[in-house]
């Protein structure tokens, strides 16, 4: 039997992950049958939903398993194939990262069309990251021409795609980013405002940056921007709960001092997820395929290199060492 390395988690954290909870292994490889494919990856994804999956709870994706080798997004090159839907030399992409190998049944992979973009783009703006930021922003939230949009970790994969989607769509867009830098990347993005979250108080940057207050919230963080949104809804304002990264590793649970706003504005909360709207994904394709060749929607990517880097670079996620997509390019 033929084999691979891939990182496994080896210890389950508690609080901030260590490199000490991954370990990378040889891990066997099934040998190829009908209706199989083996594929060479050549980039993996990096998420903070990644984080939710190494506690042992029930979620929306199952917890990855002690011992054995860990998942998620990855685009790579078919070099072997045993089913009629692939040929070797296809880009495909599938859900078995953190590996250099993975042998598939064929309806685990998806056949990447060739719209020339780079490779890397089908974990970015046109695969889960630009579909989440899609949906929330026009599906969850009802965002519409003519609103106030807040977006916070603007600067981040799915942040950075919002506040494209958002101008192009014709909203007013409000980024939080932290640093001169991020901020800088989010202002060239298109953001009506920028506020760096590390320079002050919150709620009376957005207060600031938005006078009139906000028609939509697009939570990747929770915390104290959640707080401020809460502050500076209009009525009948949307919320669409993406992620809560400040609360991924435990600590004090945030304050929600103007929660309570909910009831006098009328503001709707919803979280969701990606695969909620598969029915719609010829729109998200259709959408962002148009945008990414018109240039209204543009990427920006840090990226590692070699299967050793995947541990720190999921763990930099989480002291916001990354601008734009974290990827890991094999």
């Amino acid at each position: 039997m033929s084999s691979t390395r891939a990182w496994h988690l080896v210890s389950r954290p508690a609080g901030v992950p260590r490199a000490s909870d991954f370990e990378l292994r040889d891990s066997g490889l099934p040998e190829l049958q009908e209706g199989m494919v083996r594929i060479r990856n050549r980039w993996l994804s990096v998420d903070p939903y990644m984080r939710s999956r190494m506690n042992d709870v029930k979620s929306y994706v199952p917890s990855f398993q002690l011992g054995e080798p860990m998942e998620g997004g990855a685009v790579g090159t078919v070099i072997e194939s045993r089913s009629p839907l692939f040929a070797e030399g296809d880009t495909v992409l599938h859900m078995a990262g953190w590996r250099e190998e993975a042998v598939l049944t064929a309806d685990k992979a998806n056949k990447l069309p060739n719209l020339g973009v780079p490779d890397e783009q089908w974990l970015g703006n046109l695969g889960l990251t630009g579909g989440t930021a899609y949906f929330g922003l026009l599906r969850v939230a009802e965002a519409k021409e003519g609103d106030t949009v807040f977006v916070s970790a603007a600067a981040g994969a799915v942040g950075s795609a919002v506040v494209q989607i958002a101008k192009a769509r014709g909203m007013t867009v409000i980024g939080s980013a932290g640093g001169e830098e991020k901020c800088a990347w989010v202002r060239e993005l298109g953001a009506d405002q920028v506020i760096d979250y590390k320079s002050g108080p919150l709620v009376k940057a957005l207060q600031a940056a938005a006078p009139k207050g906000i028609d939509v919230y697009f939570d990747n963080v929770g915390g104290d921007h959640l707080d401020a949104a809460f502050a500076s809804a209009r009525g009948n304002a949307r919320f669409a709960i993406c992620g809560m990264i400040d609360n991924y590793n435990g600590g004090e649970p945030p304050a929600f001092r103007y929660i309570m706003r909910i009831i006098a504005a009328r503001i709707m909360l919803k979280g969701f997820i990606y695969t909620d709207f598969m029915g719609e994904i010829g729109d998200f394709y259709r959408d962002m395929g148009g945008w990414v060749a018109s240039g209204k929607v543009k990427s920006r990517e840090t990226v590692r290199d070699g299967l050793e880097a995947m541990p720190q670079a999921f763990l930099d996620l989480f002291r916001g060492a990354n601008i734009g997509k974290m990827l890991v390019k094999l």
